[in-house]
């Protein structure tokens, strides 16, 4: 039999594998914003991502205010309670602050242009700012919910024992994913 029959499964699922999307692709530093801040880095090429806290639209440019997270391998701020910092990212143009709305992710990139001092509550914050070149808006992410340790059960008999093991109504119930609808198409 030919090779490359075999060769064509195992070629297309790596390239099913994660990578960032076209505008996010590149080369950067690794530092984060609280590092730039504390080591006064300036022109450095970064990608930081994170979820929006608010969204400034001005003149000539749209400030975003972020709350920086990790990125996974495509670029896509990872759902964790930690946080890297806050900056703020700075881009030519119109963005609308209801389509950039609070909570939602987005990746960043360009190139560190000094810091701006802001207030969070009563507190003092130093923001490393950012120029940016391309700015990202993921997807909102599906909301899952797992079923399978809920009630009800059946106190004396348990889910995984006794005369219902295996179905029935006391089986385990299934995990639901409730995906947000679509916006209709104008």
């Amino acid at each position: 039999m030919n090779k490359s029959v075999f060769l064509i499964p195992i070629v297309a699922s790596l390239g099913a594998c994660a990578t960032a999307p076209v505008p996010l692709k590149g080369e950067f530093s690794t530092i984060t914003p609280q590092a730039s801040v504390a080591q006064g880095q300036s022109a450095e090429h970064v990608r930081w991502g994170g979820e929006i806290i608010k969204v400034v639209p001005g003149a000539n440019e749209t400030c975003f205010e972020v709350l920086s997270r990790e990125l996974d391998s495509r670029a896509r701020p990872r759902n964790r309670d930690n946080s890297e910092g806050r900056f703020i990212a700075c881009r030519s143009g119109f963005y609308d602050p209801e389509v950039f709305t609070k909570g939602r992710e987005l990746t960043v990139t360009g190139h560190l242009n000094g810091t701006e001092v802001g207030k969070v509550g009563e507190f003092d914050y130093i923001y490393p700012k950012l120029a940016a070149d391309a700015i990202y808006l993921w997807p909102k992410r599906p909301l899952v919910i797992d079923q399978r340790n809920a009630w009800p059960h059946d106190p004396f008999w348990g889910p995984y024992f006794g005369p219902y093991w295996g179905g029935g109504f006391w089986a385990t119930p299934p995990v639901v994913i409730i995906r947000p609808n679509p916006s209709p198409k104008k």
